[in-house]
């Protein structure tokens, strides 16, 4: 076998998918014993040990993979989309929201981060600052599905029953797009 990075992250990203992570994180520290500054590598490994469960080292090769991004002409701005979702997944909500307004400082129309910074509000019962991160994440990109689901949710929440039912027939017409 010809033992290049390109090989090393295509076979670990192939054993991740199908659950070996322990064998895929060897393969990306193979790959990083040739090239211990490639962020790609670095982020592709803290996305498996998050995958894995293993959160404290999934950050620490983040943490990584985003000091790196900057040397390679990258924003970091996939890193920080993980990061604040793995923050909020392991109940660190205040350091979700930090990630969440860095990214958004690097580009404030990622939908997705404005729906996971409206999640972390909506799990603090915070369902005002909730909803209008969600609405700005529509505005956008209007058929993000999860955004609509979540707003719905907020909106129910907030006692909003027009707001809701607009959420329901915006839903309901993404579904029906699929068919």
């Amino acid at each position: 076998m010809n033992e290049t990075l390109e090989t090393f992250n295509n076979q670990a990203i192939n054993l991740a998918s199908h659950g070996d992570f322990a064998e895929a994180i060897a393969c990306f520290k193979k790959a990083l014993s040739i090239e211990q500054d490639n962020y790609l590598l670095w982020f592709n490994m803290g996305v498996t040990y998050r995958d894995a469960g293993d959160f404290k080292k999934a950050k620490a090769a983040l943490d990584r993979a985003l000091l790196l991004s900057r040397s390679v002409g990258r924003t970091g701005e996939d890193v920080i989309e993980v990061l604040a979702q793995m923050l909020y997944t392991c109940g660190n909500f205040n350091a979700s929201i930090e990630y969440c307004r860095r990214g958004l400082y690097i580009n404030p129309v990622n939908p997705r981060l404005w729906n996971t910074l409206g999640v972390v509000f909506f799990s603090n019962s915070a369902y005002e600052e909730a909803a209008e991160a969600f609405e700005h994440s529509l505005t956008i990109d209007p058929n993000y599905y999860d955004a609509l689901f979540n707003l719905r949710d907020t909106y129910d929440e907030l006692g909003n029953k027009a707001g809701k039912e607009a959420c329901e027939n915006a839903l309901l017409l993404i579904n029906c797009k699929e068919f």
